[in-house]
């Protein structure tokens, strides 16, 4: 697993390729463009342990960029670039990075995120000219390894219930670089990764699966196909033109792919795909068995979270006589517990708990670290749901007051504390409501102001008022006006809110 040695062995095979635009790397390119990049590292005085943001789109240089802080020990960070500025600056400096890596098309974003991370001591810009040019840095750096390699590993950030972010901070074991990390001998063992692999990779780079399933791919020697954004009829020509082994989607993507017509659908041959994989989201009972009809029992779904503590997976086989379910326990042990902590039997919901889990911390957060954990050592990622009496765990519920929306989380009070400033709101409440497309749509309620008039207008005011404010998937995709339930101790009571939209279809 070591990429030296795999340079070596498959030289010229094509390690990455892009989708649409065709550029790949092979094997050795990857190799020595890394190693270049490492050694520019330890030049830049970046030393194992230390920390790099990386803001870039689905291209072929982010993988050169991770590669080399992988074998440099070091901590990287990619920073979900359709974040609002703010939102990406604040991962930047609260990640500690002392180098800001990003693309010729992010530098506006990228200088300003410099310009709020007091620890960020240099730039590298990918795919440019300029001063801070990446290729110009590395010009005449060797392109051998640097001499004390060491395993790295990615920090991504997810959001908790309040919506602020937070780093997951991962363990760095200090070990020899090609001792790899776990997701590529899980890949493996689980899923068959291996040198045939070709791996189609839809899903944005700055998420923990894709970027890590693409690593993964190529320590086990394969190739990933990496789309640059995801395209339903692109996934499929895709597929028949790589004769593509192996993918990993959201549920989204697989309705999208559904909603093609007939004929589209069936100019492409999809046979040579062994495994589909989906996460991320709850898939409708209706798309998977269709999903299942398509491309046949080759469907296997995984339930985990960034913190990487439970694992669970269920294959076509297995969900067809337990379907909804997303599967049994494949890391760590499965509790489910009432609001004392008491465990509850087969059948009854509850909140999903794990045991026989390596610890984890959100980085700079030790408060909200111990929230997750509680007195026997278990973690909880907030879900609920229960398990049957074979062990295979439902979910009820993905947190109380989290909206899923394709995939991505979204969180409710982020959305709020923006609009609470708008001089027309008096008080706003935000939810996830039914979409057939997306899993879930974001929706405001708005107790307008005194005065206020409460209109199409305002209602089109409050969206333009957000696109101003944050990134583009939060913002509320329809408003209406009312009352805002609150608890006396001034918590939102969605649940009534949901409620009433429900029995306004149900009627």
């Amino acid at each position: 697993m070591n990429l030296t040695q795999l340079a070596r062995q498959y030289e010229t095979k094509v390690a990455v390729v892009m989708g649409a635009s065709g550029k790949s790397l092979t094997y050795r390119q990857l190799e020595e463009q890394s190693n270049a990049l490492a050694h520019l590292f330890r030049l830049r005085g970046l030393a194992a342990g230390d920390h790099i943001a990386i803001l870039m789109e689905n291209e072929i240089d982010v993988f050169p960029v991770v590669w080399a802080a992988q074998r440099s020990g070091l901590l990287y960070t990619p920073v979900n670039w359709h974040l609002a500025a703010d939102e990406a600056a604040y991962i930047v400096e609260n990640c500690g990075a002392r180098l800001l890596v990003h693309s010729e098309s992010m530098r506006e974003l990228a200088v300003y995120a410099e310009s709020t991370a007091p620890l960020v001591k240099s730039r590298l810009e990918v795919g440019s000219d300029s001063d801070d040019s990446l290729a110009m840095a590395i010009v005449g750096l060797p392109v051998t390894p640097i001499s004390d390699e060491t395993e790295g590993n990615y920090m991504f950030y997810s959001s908790g219930t309040t919506g602020r972010p937070k780093g997951i901070l991962p363990e760095l074991t200090g070990q020899p670089f090609g001792s790899g990390l776990g997701i590529d001998s899980l890949m493996a063992a689980a899923f068959g990764f291996g040198p045939e692999a070709v791996y189609l990779s839809p899903g944005p780079l700055y998420h923990a699966a894709p970027l890590g399933w693409c690593l993964g791919t190529v320590r086990n020697g394969g190739t990933a196909v990496v789309m640059e954004k995801f395209d339903a009829e692109l996934t499929l020509a895709l597929i028949e033109r790589f004769q593509v082994t192996h993918g990993q989607f959201v549920p989204t993507m697989f309705v999208r792919m559904l909603k093609l017509d007939d004929a589209t659908r069936h100019r492409y041959d999809v046979t040579s795909m062994e495994l589909v994989v989906h996460a991320a989201a709850p898939c409708s009972i209706e798309v998977k068995e269709r999903m299942i009809e398509w491309f046949g029992p080759k469907l296997t779904e995984f339930y985990s979270g960034s913190e990487g503590t439970g694992f669970f997976m269920i294959d076509s086989r297995n969900w067809l006589n337990h379907k909804g379910s997303v599967g049994k326990a494949v890391r760590g042990v499965v509790h489910i517990c009432d609001d004392d902590g008491v465990e509850l039997p087969a059948g009854e919901i509850g909140t999903v708990w794990f045991s026989d889990i390596d610890r984890f911390e959100y980085y700079g957060d030790p408060a909200k670290t111990a929230e997750s954990f509680n007195d026997k050592g278990w973690n909880t990622l907030g879900d609920l749901g229960h398990v049957d009496e074979e062990g295979y765990l439902f979910l009820s519920a993905r947190r109380s007051d989290l909206i899923l929306s394709g995939g991505v989380n979204i969180y409710p009070q982020e959305i709020e504390d923006a609009l609470a400033m708008h001089p027309a709101v008096a008080d706003v409440a935000v939810i996830g409501l039914p979409d057939d497309e997306m899993g879930q749509k974001v929706h405001a309620v708005i107790a307008p102001a005194s005065g206020v008039t409460a209109d199409d207008a305002l209602a089109a005011e409050i969206i333009k008022y957000c696109r101003a404010h944050m990134a583009g998937y939060k913002i509320p995709r329809s408003v209406t006006f009312g009352e805002v339930p609150r608890l006396p101790s001034g918590k939102i009571l969605r649940r009534e809110l949901i409620a009433e939209f429900e029995n306004q279809t149900a009627h």
